[in-house]
């Protein structure tokens, strides 16, 4: 029998917190066209964020969590999916899911209220926000099993936060995905914060990442506010996971900018010089400045990304605005495939109802 047991947890960086390299950058990062679409997307991902959130405090949308600091980790996901890969996203991932091919408006019906927004028009397999913590897990690991059934060549990327990393339903989906080597990438954006409780108070363990040790899957950290740290480390993932190798965890270490959703007032719980450091690393601005150092940006250009951005948003907006309520009977159609017995005179009544005021 050993009587000794070795694990590690690697980790990434390659930009400090001024934009500058560290060393020598991956062999990708010479694709600078696709640098500064990731760059456009983040700034697109804030100005509908800010949107958003304007929109839910006049009324016009419901409760909404804000992606403030979680641009740079979806925009990295979104990136590195393939087109038959399979998002299983939490609340913030906006980011990724525009990349995906969500539109604006299809994510404003969702915040909305409106469950048309979850019918994807452009990626109808990925599913849909889980707003309950760490659920999504158990989604995941039940793709990657179709998918290693079929033996398809496919990956399967769950993400959520580091609190859903205490919940259960992670670390049971953590065990299934090493005991059947399933092609799921577990991404767990550490922004500090679950809801009002800190990091160090909602685990005791000393990285997210090691989680994974205890499922026999690989555990590897990466700065979150780094966009070639998260997608080099996504990239060999889920390439890992598509050449059935098995699945990983990610941690991206970044921060909650902004407070938990529309419904929270984070200054209640939360330092004020803590956040003020925080915008110092966020990673919107680190990778605009890379890019200034590089020669690739400039201040027009910027100008020039603002009002576009603006401009799509605002589109977006008008659509979504101008989109006709769904009749009562909605609230089932979304709900059940085969609408229940016990259920039938609730939707027979709605249904009078609705031809009687039309």
């Amino acid at each position: 029998m050993k009587d000794r047991y070795a694990f590690h947890v690697d980790s990434i960086a390659y930009l400090d917190e001024s934009g500058d390299a560290l060393g020598d950058l991956p062999e990708w990062s010479d694709d600078r066209d696709t640098i500064l679409d990731a760059y456009r997307h983040m700034v697109l991902t804030r100005t509908f964020d800010n949107k958003t959130i304007a929109l839910q405090r006049t009324g016009q949308c419901g409760t909404y969590p804000s992606v403030l600091g979680h641009e740079t980790i979806g925009t990295a996901i979104g990136q590195t999916l393939a087109k038959d890969d399979v998002l299983v996203p939490y609340y913030r991932d906006h980011a990724a899911q525009l990349l995906r091919g969500v539109t604006l408006t299809e994510m404003l019906l969702y915040w909305g209220g409106d469950e048309r927004g979850s019918a994807y028009a452009h990626c109808p397999e990925d599913l849909p926000v889980a707003v309950p913590i760490s659920t999504q897990c158990c989604h995941a690991v039940g793709v990657g099993a179709s998918f290693r059934i079929r033996d398809q060549k496919r990956a399967v990327l769950c993400s959520l936060g580091d609190g859903a990393t205490s919940k259960g339903d992670f670390l049971e989906s953590v065990n299934l995905a090493g005991a059947w080597h399933l092609p799921v990438v577990f991404i767990v954006t550490n922004n500090q914060w679950a809801i009002s409780t800190p990091r160090h108070l909602q685990t005791g363990a000393e990285t997210i990442a090691q989680k994974a040790i205890s499922g026999g899957l690989p555990g590897i950290i990466c700065d979150g506010n780094d966009y070639f740290a998260v997608r080099h480390a996504l990239m060999h993932a889920l390439e890992r996971a598509r050449t059935g190798k098995g699945g990983s965890v990610i941690e991206a270490v970044t921060y909650r900018l902004g407070d938990h959703t529309t419904a929270d007032d984070a200054t209640r719980y939360r330092p004020a010089e803590e956040l003020k450091q925080a915008w110092e690393r966020e990673g919107v601005k680190r990778l605009q400045s890379w890019l200034h150092h590089q020669g690739l940006w400039d201040s027009d250009r910027e100008q020039a990304l603002q009002v576009s951005c603006r401009n799509q948003v605002d589109k977006a907006v008008e659509a979504y605005l101008a989109t006709g309520p769904q009749p009562p009977t909605a609230m089932f159609d979304h709900l059940f495939e085969t609408l229940p017995a016990a259920l039938a005179g609730q939707y027979e009544r709605l249904q009078r109802r609705e031809v009687k005021h039309g």
